[in-house]
């Protein structure tokens, strides 16, 4: 008679049997978690009505730019078409310029969009001093200083001192792809962004349209090899004016559009706390919508920004265009997109308005047909063929460029909006366009420039165009996100006013969160009151430990708010957290081995280090709550027991006179006598009025020291109250004691 055979994850005799249970429940139990977390990601929180910018009133350009003045737009165009006046001085007088260094079209296309790179490096301090400062001065200074980089182009003796002008060049640039769409966003509303963006990029592109022109009669009339070094020079003096006025413009209140949108007011923050870049990407990098945009339009870049160089290489070297010829059908182009973008910032504005996913999938459609229009143009057998065919696709590609900062900055967090158009220049100007400069150059230089686009140029644009398409799928939710962060900023900015003497010391608030694509918290939300000692128990893999790291700031949440005494700390790096008062004791083994007591504690200190007296009185406190410690002090770190290197480790973190402590596993792995000394510390901090957020394996210790207690099961809160209600729950003070920690 055969064998019955068991239920899934039921416990059986045999070892074989048993691994096949804890197989099948493991199985089980991941199906579970990912439906659960499928269900979490496809969900949209709100109806299109309540979503920021969409419906109510339609606002006419005149109306949008009257609610935050002209000022603003004006100065910010102006400097953007300086901007777009030196990319065309070097794409037309590449040949010049190569001409006069003696370069390789390698060489020269590399210096053209190494300038995308040089942007990168300006784009992570530009956006971080966006987010934390006032604009307008950031704008002004990086103007001041892309001034001063133009005149050293033109003054350039050799082709290396150009390249490092280029590099400054590059660097200044930066503001106008990271700060100003931030500024331009808080100043302007919602429902003119992409006219905004559309008549900013027309602007620029309006000196583009002429600069060709313009640029090569200036550098015939010079004449001679150092003819185009003028074009430069003159370009230096303008600018300088418009970055010196910059310095007046307004500061807006951040996210003012937003919060008037959703809340129908402006919450405003008086106190932000410093953001981590870090912290910042790693929460951008969960916004599908804008991750999907930067996708595209990095794969985009190759057509965006070393197209055109390549393009007037080949006219030079297969048709002898003169560079007059080339500038006239350069500006030609420019014309046919000023002609094109007054038609898709209202289009973009207006579907917006309707239905935001038809105005990312607008993106997509205007790119596909670069896919097909490239090949036709490089296969022209005469120059002003060649030159014609290639003014559609690139009226097609440069507007759909000119919407994706009214995208980004619907969907990224108002706190981080200079970082996100930083993000996406990182992607755009350096894989796109440098890493397209670098792979056509060669590819140039062994074939022909022909042979470079279509062989980087075509499947990009391709591949741009299906990607904006998809993100088309994801903006509601992301939408939805920043409905639910706003309406939960402006309930806590309530309870504040409401009952300021109740602040919590530690918030957190619907957390998500996630070890690559899996999700391990789901909406976890709880607060720690002054002088509160609060356990965090759960099952095997609850999350505890990680809610603990997100709380310090070792993790990033892709969804919630952490905050402390009521200042919002979800982007503050993990050393400023420390310095703001919350410190972490990790699980397991958290001294130096090889150092002594003394030089643990010292390096315990080095926070202190300029306030000896600051010092001297921490060493006395813990010494004192560890007397066994302070006849060690000699003693190294790693010969002693368990208990005393567990205490050690307790010390050197109450050496930083914490607000907040947070403690993983006090009791993990050690002897009851030890763990009632332990308890005992704990209770003279409770004593002492410290906060202390504690992890533990144990109920009994959990019940001996916790005022309240949270239930975690599966990255959910289950349970939050007094901890002595939790021991009266039968079905969860079992799953503690059964459970062992791997969260």
């Amino acid at each position: 008679m055969s064998a019955p055979v068991p239920e899934p994850g039921e416990p059986t005799g045999g070892p074989p049997s048993s691994a096949a249970g804890l197989a099948a429940g493991l199985i089980d139990a991941e199906a579970e978690r990912q439906a659960r977390q499928a269900e979490a990601k496809r969900e949209v929180l709100f109806a299109d009505a309540l979503l920021p910018g969409v419906g109510g009133e339609h606002l006419t350009l005149r109306q949008g730019l009257a609610a935050g003045g002209s000022m603003t737009f004006l100065t910010l165009a102006l400097l953007a078409t300086f901007d777009e006046l030196e990319s065309a001085t070097l794409s037309i007088l590449a040949p010049d310029i190569q001409d006069s260094f003696g370069l390789s079209d390698s060489a020269i296309v590399f210096i053209s969009a190494a300038s995308g790179a040089f942007l990168v490096l300006g784009a992570l301090p530009m956006g971080y001093l966006a987010d934390r400062f006032r604009r307008s001065r950031v704008i002004g200074w990086a103007g001041v200083f892309f001034s001063a980089m133009v005149f050293a182009c033109g003054a350039a003796a050799n082709a290396f001192l150009f390249f490092l002008a280029r590099f400054g060049v590059g660097v200044a640039k930066s503001s106008n792809n990271t700060v100003s769409p931030s500024l331009l966003a808080d100043v302007y509303p919602i429902g003119v962004r992409g006219r905004v963006s559309a008549f900013n990029f027309s602007a620029a592109r309006s000196a583009g349209a002429l600069s060709p022109l313009v640029v090569a009669g200036i550098a015939t009339v010079a004449g001679g090899d150092s003819g185009w070094r003028w074009a430069y020079l003159l370009l230096g003096l303008p600018t300088l004016v418009v970055a010196v006025w910059a310095f007046r413009l307004p500061e807006p209140p951040r996210g003012q559009h937003e919060k008037k949108s959703v809340l129908g007011e402006v919450v405003d923050d008086d106190r932000p706390m410093p953001i981590s870049i870090e912290a910042a990407f790693a929460r951008l990098l969960r916004i599908k919508t804008m991750k999907t945009a930067i996708l595209a339009f990095s794969a985009l870049g190759f057509t965006l920004f070393t197209g055109a160089v390549l393009t007037n290489l080949w006219a030079d070297d297969h048709f002898h265009m003169s560079t007059f010829e080339r500038g006239v059908w350069g500006s030609v182009n420019g014309v046919a997109i000023l002609a094109l973008l007054p038609f898709v910032g209202p289009w973009y504005d207006k579907l917006y308005h309707r239905d935001p996913s038809r105005a990312v999938a607008l993106l997509g459609w205007l790119l596909l047909p670069g896919a097909v229009l490239l090949p036709l143009q490089w296969a022209m057998p005469t120059g002003w063929a060649f030159m014609l065919l290639g003014i559609p696709a690139g009226m097609l590609n440069t507007v759909a460029f000119a919407m994706t900062a009214p995208i980004m900055q619907s969907v990224v967090p108002y706190r981080l909006r200079g970082l996100g158009a930083a993000l996406g220049s990182l992607y755009i100007f350096f894989v796109g366009a440098t890493g397209g400069a670098v792979l056509s150059g060669l590819i140039s230089d062994a074939y022909d420039p022909r042979v470079a686009v279509l062989v980087i140029g075509v499947p990009a644009t391709a591949v741009g165009g299906f990607l904006m398409l998809r993100g088309a799928r994801t903006i509601r939710n992301d939408l939805s996100l920043v409905v639910q962060e706003l309406r939960e900023e402006l309930d806590e900015a309530e309870r504040q006013k409401q009952a300021p003497e109740h602040i919590p010391v530690l918030q957190a608030n619907n957390i998500d969160f996630s070890y690559g694509q899996v999700q391990v918290l789901f909406d976890v939300a709880f607060d720690v009151r002054r002088g509160e000692t609060l356990a965090l128990l759960g099952t095997n893999g609850a999350g505890k430990s990680t809610i603990l790291k997100v709380i310090c700031g070792l993790g990033t949440p892709e969804r919630g708010v952490v905050r402390l005494n009521g200042r919002t700390i979800t982007y503050v790096a993990p050393e400023q957290r420390g310095r703001c008062g919350i410190h972490l004791l990790p699980g397991g083994k958290g001294v130096f081995a090889g150092m002594s007591v003394r030089e643990n504690l010292e390096m315990a200190a080095f926070r202190f280090r300029k306030d000896a007296a600051r010092r001297d009185e921490r060493f006395a406190y813990v010494l004192d709550l560890f007397p066994d410690l302070k006849d060690r002090l000699g003693q190294q770190a790693g010969s002693l027991s368990g208990g005393q290197q567990q205490m050690l480790a307790l010390a050197m973190v109450l050496m930083h006179d914490p607000e907040v402590l947070l403690i993983d596993e006090l009791s993990l792995g050690l002897a009851p006598v030890v763990v009632q000394d332990l308890l005992a510390i704990v209770e003279r901090l409770k004593r002492d009025g410290l906060t202390i957020v504690v992890v533990e394996q144990s109920l009994n210790i959990a019940l001996a020291i916790a005022d309240r207690a949270v239930f975690l099961e599966k990255g959910q809160v289950r349970f939050e109250g007094p901890a002595r209600e939790l021991a009266e729950r039968d079905d969860l003070a079992r799953a503690v004691f059964l459970g062992r920690e791997g969260g």
